[in-house]
């Protein structure tokens, strides 16, 4: 093999090495409306002012149709995006957007406790606040929460997170 390939091969190897390395942005899934947080966050908006977790064990709710017009009655009613949302309000319809995070059944989990704690939403969701679109940032795993709960000192005994409270 002659120097030239073997300089050639080393570099292609080395490349490859350095792409497996860098971090990949994910495709943020496909939701039925564009939303943007950053936006929103950046007009003074707090995640808890449009999502809202009213029993402990219930994932965090989509806002209502009818707290996006409330707004979007008269700001950007021109763009299609917001004819569609109105669409949906006037039908009565939800939104049907696309969950970002989803814990499995056998997990308890309630935001409430997590947020009365002092825990911040970027701790699990990533830079939400920073982002045109979503996606899952952060893994939400029992490593992660486990370590969370170590640094924190919460329990990590197993009924915490595996029994209804």
């Amino acid at each position: 093999m002659s120097k030239a390939v073997k300089i050639i091969s080393l570099a292609f190897v080395v490349a490859i090495g350095i792409l497996a390395q860098t971090p990949q942005t994910p495709e943020p899934p496909k939701q039925p409306l564009p939303f943007s947080h950053k936006l929103h966050v950046g007009q003074g908006l707090k995640c808890q002012g449009c999502h809202t977790n009213p029993e402990p064990g219930e994932a965090m709710t989509f806002p209502a149709t009818a707290k996006c017009m409330a707004c979007h009655e008269d700001t950007a009613a021109e763009k299609p995006a917001i004819k569609k949302l109105t669409a949906f309000h006037q039908s009565k319809e939800s939104v049907p957007w696309v969950r970002i995070y989803q814990l499995p059944d056998f997990v308890w989990f309630s935001h409430r406790v997590h947020l009365e704690a002092g825990a911040k939403c970027d701790r699990c969701h990533g830079a939400v606040a920073e982002r045109e679109a979503l996606w899952k940032e952060k893994p939400i795993t029992m490593e992660s929460c486990m370590n969370c709960h170590r640094e924190t000192n919460a329990s990590n005994a197993c009924n915490y997170c595996h029994e209804s409270h």
